[in-house]
């Protein structure tokens, strides 16, 4: 589905070109305007339902939206960004070029890339304008300004870290593997007791990037547009290991998990040993709730994994950019992304430079307790980088071709 509409919204920007801002929209300069213009707005923001602690988290931002600011948030619960994406489009083709019907939506990669090519988004780098944005640690963690290679102009506003995380029931797994090699390994010597998500899942897409990228010796050239050309040849590495993968999967790869929260209570039901996530914090989260077994413990890759930031954007013709810009605001200060981050609510990794905050919000960090299940953010490894986002569709769109289930 991505890939065509990328496909799509390629051709429309040629045709149209980037929207220009108007004179009448908000200006983040004018912080004290916006927040009077905001009051009283609804703001309809379009995220990913598929996590019950997410879903709350967002409830909770929502309702200090609306205390602090007298901004009413509506969670429009989505099952895949990419038809955010296309809902914006099919207003934009329909001359719908104000009052649309996303306000904000939770986005980055593939999506970001189509939405940005097609001047789908508010271009007025809005984002570095917030009063928050001093906080982000953008020398540290350089995607918060660097979306899948592409720069963000402040079209969006970073959210949350993830680089790619593995969790193994030590009661059952007393030394998890370090490496994609190792993991392999597992898999032969303990049939069943592995598997990941079926793409285009994006953390089953994330599971074959990171293959892609350990396997890849010029990865400069991930940084790159992929050449169709070449896709063959480039995925080949990723295939060979796959092929001898999925013999050993949980049902013999022929069936897959379809999310994360599937992948997971695999795990909690001991069908499987190992799984792994997009959020480092988030087998610690899972123990706490009872969702995991206490003997569950996160490890990471030799070498390291790959990583990311996610964002909010605002659509071009959002009908409540004033109160976009202050729940986007809000999701990224101090108070928003600690809560984000304690293991009791979401325990999603913070955008912010922790160590240059004042000293009440650093606190406000020091005081989380992250438990035994994580792992200490020095303790993650390096990030590998994202390809740019045509592996990724090109990536999922093949490997549906070779293996899904039909």
């Amino acid at each position: 589905m991505l890939a065509r509409l990328l496909a799509a919204l390629t051709g429309c920007a040629l045709g149209l070109g980037l929207t220009a801002a108007r004179a009448t929209d908000p200006d983040p300069a004018d912080w004290a305007a916006v927040l009077g213009a905001a009051r009283g707005q609804t703001v309809y923001f379009h995220a990913w339902g598929g996590e019950t602690r997410i879903n709350d988290y967002i409830a909770w931002a929502g309702r200090e939206a609306k205390a602090r600011f007298g901004v009413e948030v509506v969670h429009v619960k989505v099952a895949e960004t990419a038809a955010v994406v296309s809902r914006v489009l099919a207003e934009r083709s329909a001359g719908r070029d104000r009052d649309g019907s996303v306000d904000l939506v939770w986005i980055n990669g593939a999506n970001f890339a189509a939405m940005k090519t097609a001047g789908l988004l508010w271009p007025t780098g809005w984002a570095t304008r917030l009063p928050n944005w001093r906080h982000v640690d953008v020398a540290g963690k350089p995607t918060t300004v660097a979306d899948f290679t592409l720069p963000t102009d402040g079209m969006e506003a970073p959210w949350g870290m993830a680089q790619l995380t593995f969790y193994a029931d030590t009661a059952r797994v007393p030394s998890p593997p370090a490496s994609l090699e190792a993991l392999a390994d597992f898999a032969r010597r303990h049939p069943g007791r592995f598997t990941y998500p079926e793409p285009p899942d994006f953390l089953g897409t994330t599971f074959l990037k990171q293959i892609l990228v350990t396997q890849t010796a010029d990865r400069a050239a991930l940084a790159r547009p992929l050449d169709p050309a070449e896709a063959q040849a480039r995925f080949a590495p990723v295939f060979a290991y796959l092929d001898a993968l999925h013999p050993h999967l949980w049902r013999q790869g022929k069936v897959f998990p379809a999310t994360v929260a599937a992948l997971r209570r695999l795990v909690a039901d001991g069908e499987t040993d190992i799984g792994f996530t997009f959020n480092p914090g988030d087998a610690a989260t899972a123990v706490r709730s009872g969702e995991l077994p206490a003997t569950v413990r996160s490890f990471t890759l030799v070498g390291g994994t790959l990583g990311n930031t996610h964002f909010v954007a605002i659509p071009f013709n959002a009908k409540a950019k004033a109160g976009a810009l202050v729940l986007a605001d809000f999701l990224m200060s101090p108070e928003a992304q600690a809560a984000k981050q304690d293991p009791n609510r979401w325990g999603d990794p913070t955008v912010l430079a922790v160590d240059r905050l004042p000293e009440a919000d650093r606190a406000r960090f020091r005081a989380l307790d992250l438990g035994a299940a994580s792992l200490a953010p020095e303790a993650l490894g390096p990030v590998l980088p994202e390809p740019h986002p045509s592996w990724t569709t090109a990536l999922a769109a093949a490997w549906a071709k070779r293996y899904a289930v039909r």
